[in-house]
């Protein structure tokens, strides 16, 4: 079609050997040509080592995206594919402004008119002429990122690869397709969750329309509100202008002004069509990920139990987190989903203890979920550490204790000096929640720089407003004992050690830097595990090597038929929305294996994987003027009045600045799609 050069012969096979031979294309301004020449001519490139094929047997022939295209197929129809492509950014569009609402239409309608012949807007070259003129008018015009992108492709194909129009006309060889529009912050969250439109949703006045929108992935609005790692805000292209958007603030305030939707809506109403007890499932722990599976599983229309070991659920996220940062009610409120929904409970049900994998088959569950979570807290193997210590506390268990202290209503016998190790969101937690149980004083040591530390940046900043003292670049050595008690812990000074081969500096100890540090309590928060007498070799579920469930990464499938597994016991400690999102994931998966015996082929997961493993999303910022608008400042309890106090430091912002949070998105959407040679097969998002 291209060249006469390449025979049918060669086509047949360079369809099939490999897909890593681009045709020709554009791609963020570098130009590809290779038409015209011999299959073993093409140069084979590398980083398209497994572009080859969408799903097994069915190779890409065509790839658009918000920088360029790439033709893999000699048979391909370039005009076909960015029709395609048009028609999806069409239908997208919010019509919120004129270039882009209309100009994508009238782009879209003249591409169909050549696609199938038609004179009706003038001769080929005319109609090329118009539609880089209304290209062009889109992507300098339009007033989000959609707009500015969904042209791109399209503009660069008319520069640079003009004839092939003329050649493609009366090509209808889009068989076989899938479009895909997601965003940075889309694709930056575990859980996929459209960011974007949840915000447009609140812009528009319509919060419990937002919240159905995040609500479509987890129940868990509320929750993850307050305390999500917000890897969205990391990747917020706001940023290059001024800061992220607040998108866990906007979250917690449409979930907080909707709370009583969760109560409206949830119900046993709500589902349609159940299945009988023949298709029960059990989910083992009640924390993020179980709940989530549940409430997926119980949505689909299966009758779905929940152990848990303790006597409430929310695993970790009840027990772990301080309520000055997750108020108890607010979790209660939305764990109680489950029942609402016509889940049940069963708590004080420890796996291993009270019941096996095995037990839960021979009561007649036809699938499992593990949702374990690691719930031991790992040693700092130093010198003198000893757990049965007096004032030997560590992290997880010091947490758990907080906890049932502050459910009691009674203080905890917390006086003396606190020695916190470890820089994650557990010691901040722990050192915050020691001020409040009383300590005269509490220490973090953390082993590298402030600019390392894991936890968040807002964390670490109120932990030092509430006094909290921080010693950097240091790290524990011994823990000194008298009589069974801790009286403190022997530290050693750090230094940076040379950046590695990935840029990473290392730390080594500075001789001679070793000091004493009073202590009558040492808190070590470096990291938890999974429970050790949880699961055993009659259950024929795999431990790998770094004590997690062996489970793949994809379906969640354990070593044993019908049994799943997800959340921090398959990742190890992690964050909420890591865990809702394998609850998800979960989900999908013992669904389809109790409908088809089978894990489906998951389309849209594949094309994420094509958008990040190849670092095909658009890194660049849009040249296009933005007005500065920072974010809305979160109200906060003062913090000398806080830190004596369990109630919740941050305040839920008002609709007013709801509405000026979300108006500082700049709907960073960018579309991809691909043709396929052979049909895509049916699975789920």
């Amino acid at each position: 079609m291209y060249s006469s050069a390449i025979t049918e012969h060669e086509s047949f096979i360079l369809r099939r050997i490999s897909m890593a031979r681009v045709i020709y294309g554009v791609w963020g301004g570098t130009v590809t040509d290779n038409r015209g020449k011999n299959l073993f001519e093409i140069e084979e490139n590398p980083e398209f080592a497994e572009f080859d094929s969408f799903n097994q047997g069915n190779p890409i022939t065509t790839f658009v995206g918000d920088r360029g295209f790439f033709v893999f197929s000699p048979d391909a129809s370039l005009l076909d594919a960015l029709w395609l492509y048009m028609d999806k950014a069409a239908e997208e569009s919010c019509g919120k402004c004129t270039p882009c609402r209309m100009g994508t239409g009238l782009i879209r309608d003249r591409l169909a008119a050549l696609r199938d012949g038609s004179s009706e807007f003038g001769d080929v070259d005319a109609v090329l002429d118009e539609i880089e003129m209304l290209a062009g008018h889109v992507h300098e015009t339009s007033l989000c990122g959609l707009g500015q992108t969904c042209t791109r492709a399209l503009l660069a194909a008319l520069s640079h690869f003009r004839d092939q129009f003329a050649q493609d006309t009366h090509q209808f060889l889009v068989k076989h397709s899938m479009t895909y529009v997601t965003s940075p912050c889309i694709e930056a969250c575990p859980a996929k969750i459209n960011v974007p439109r949840y915000i447009d949703y609140i812009k528009d006045g319509k919060p419990s329309h937002s919240l159905g929108v995040i609500l479509q992935k987890y129940p868990m609005a509320a929750t993850c509100g307050r305390v999500c790692v917000r890897f969205c805000e990391m990747a917020c292209q706001r940023s290059m202008v001024d800061e992220p958007v607040g998108i866990k603030t906007l979250k917690r305030y449409v979930a907080d002004h909707e709370q009583g939707l969760h109560r409206e809506l949830f119900s046993k109403d709500l589902i349609p069509e159940r299945y009988s007890d023949d298709l029960k499932v059990a989910v083992v722990g009640a924390g993020p990920a179980g709940i989530c599976c549940a409430y997926h599983l119980l949505l689909k229309g299966y009758p779905v139990d929940v152990f848990e070991a303790k006597r409430e659920a929310g695993g970790m996220a009840s027990s772990g987190i301080p309520s000055y940062r997750l108020p108890k009610d607010v979790l209660k409120s939305e764990t109680d989903i489950i029942e609402r929904l016509g889940g049940r409970f069963f708590f004080n049900q420890k796996l291993g203890h009270d019941f096996d994998v095995d037990e839960l088959f021979e009561r007649g569950y036809k699938s499992v979920f593990l949702a374990l979570g690691c719930v031991q807290g790992r040693l700092m193997q130093v010198e003198g550490e000893d757990v049965s210590l007096n004032g030997y506390e560590p992290g997880i268990e010091f947490l758990l204790r907080v906890h049932e202290h502050v459910e009691r209503g009674k203080p905890m016998d917390l006086s003396g000096d606190v020695v916190v190790v470890g820089g994650g969101n557990v010691a901040m937690d722990c050192a915050r929640s020691a001020l409040r149980m009383g300590a005269d004083s509490v220490h973090l040591v953390y082993r590298r720089t402030e600019e390392d530390m894991p936890a968040d940046h807002e964390e670490i900043e109120a932990a030092a407003k509430e006094g909290v003292i921080f010693h950097f670049l240091t790290n524990p050595t011994k823990i000194l004992s008298e009589d069974g008690k801790v009286t403190g812990v022997e530290l050693v000074e750090m230094r940076q050690t040379e950046p590695d081969d990935e840029g990473r500096r290392g730390v080594e100890p500075k001789s001679g830097s070793g000091h004493f540090l009073a202590a009558t309590t040492v808190v070590p928060a470096i990291g938890q595990r999974v429970a050790e007498d949880c699961l055993n070799a009659d259950d024929g579920v795999s431990i790998d090597k770094w004590g997690c469930v062996d489970a793949d990464s994809t379906t969640l499938a354990t070593s044993r038929s019908g049994v799943f597994a997800g959340g921090d016991c398959k990742l190890g400690p992690s964050t909420l929305i890591h865990a809702m999102a394998h609850g998800l994931k979960g989900a999908r998966s013992i669904d389809d294996y109790l409908q088809l015996g089978r894990v489906r082929f998951f389309p849209r997961s594949r094309m994420r994987e094509i958008i990040n493993k190849y670092k095909i999303m658009n890194e660049e910022w849009l040249e296009t003027p933005v007005k500065h608008l920072y974010r809305v400042p979160i109200q906060e309890m003062d913090p000398e009045t806080r830190k004596n106090l369990f109630n919740e430091v941050e305040q839920t912002i008002t609709p007013e600045e709801a509405y000026h949070e979300a108006g500082r998105c700049l709907r960073c959407y960018r579309i991809y799609a691909l043709v396929t040679e052979y049909p895509i097969p049916e699975g789920c998002a």
